[in-house]
């Protein structure tokens, strides 16, 4: 088991939602964000800081067995606060991890970085190619970028998740194919900090979807044995039974991303 992890952006929606299902006896979850993180509960540290500040990330890798990056733009945005929060945010991330000698890194990437593939191209790996849908899943794909050239160069084992819609159930038709359930996401994570020897991988954050034309294969490699499928949900989401796969928001990966304006 992985003793003390540093969690960025432990207040956002993912971490404030793994927090408590990450915790375990003998384990230390050090929880950093710039945004308040409420009280400590035992065995959690908390930094109320900013993941861009090279000095205080120094200071929160110090110690720690694994880094699980969580913290950046949730959505699309300028290109400078794109450029600022997710992608040199994420080198400095990985520069603190290197400086301390942080072995392990599980870095939140989306389904985003890889969202104008469609299901005309059949089931896909979890490391097709980027085909970035917004200035936000380009720089999910550099994240991803640095996360290999962290691998490549300094033997970081490093999970880059492509995270999909992650709620506590699905909501939207769309959902069907992309959701990702908190406990599927915790266990996600789990396996990416067990898994052995040290790699760079990519890997789909779906949960086992009845509906999705992802692979999970790659996670199942590492041990991750998702629980849940959004199918079971089905008779409460409006148009479920007339779902059509031609629909452009269902039949490319990143759906109405790919339409958005960009920024």
């Amino acid at each position: 088991m992985t003793r003390r992890i540093l969690v960025t952006g432990a207040a956002g929606r993912i971490g404030t939602a793994l927090r408590p299902l990450l915790a375990r006896p003998g384990r230390t979850l050090r929880l950093l964000d710039i945004a308040p993180l409420g009280p400590a509960a035992p065995g959690e540290e908390l930094r109320q800081v900013s993941f861009t500040d090279p000095d205080a990330l120094g200071e929160a890798c110090r110690g720690v067995d694994a880094v699980v990056h969580l913290g950046g733009l949730s959505g699309e945005a300028s290109w400078e606060r794109i450029l600022a929060a997710n992608v040199d945010g994420t080198q400095k991330v990985l520069e603190a991890v290197r400086g301390q000698g942080v072995p392990k890194v599980v870095l939140a990437s989306s389904i985003h970085a890889a969202g104008f593939w469609t299901r005309d191209d059949g089931v896909l790996p979890a490391d097709v190619p980027p085909r970035p849908d917004t200035y936000y899943g380009v720089s999910k794909a550099t994240v991803e970028a640095l996360g290999s050239l962290y691998h490549s160069r300094f033997g970081i084992d490093v999970s880059c998740l492509r995270i999909g819609a992650f709620r506590p159930r699905p909501v939207a038709l769309a959902d069907l194919a992309i959701w990702l359930s908190y406990g599927d996401a915790a266990r996600l994570v789990e396996a990416c900090l067990a898994a052995k020897p040290p790699g760079f991988r990519l890997l789909w954050g779906i949960s086992a979807n009845t509906r999705r034309w992802w692979s999970l294969a790659e996670g199942e490699a590492i041990g991750y044995r998702p629980l849940d499928d959004a199918e079971r949900f089905a008779d409460g989401i409006p148009g479920a039974d007339a779902f059509d796969p031609a629909d452009p928001l269902l039949h490319r990966v990143g759906g109405g991303f790919c339409d958005m304006p960009l920024g």
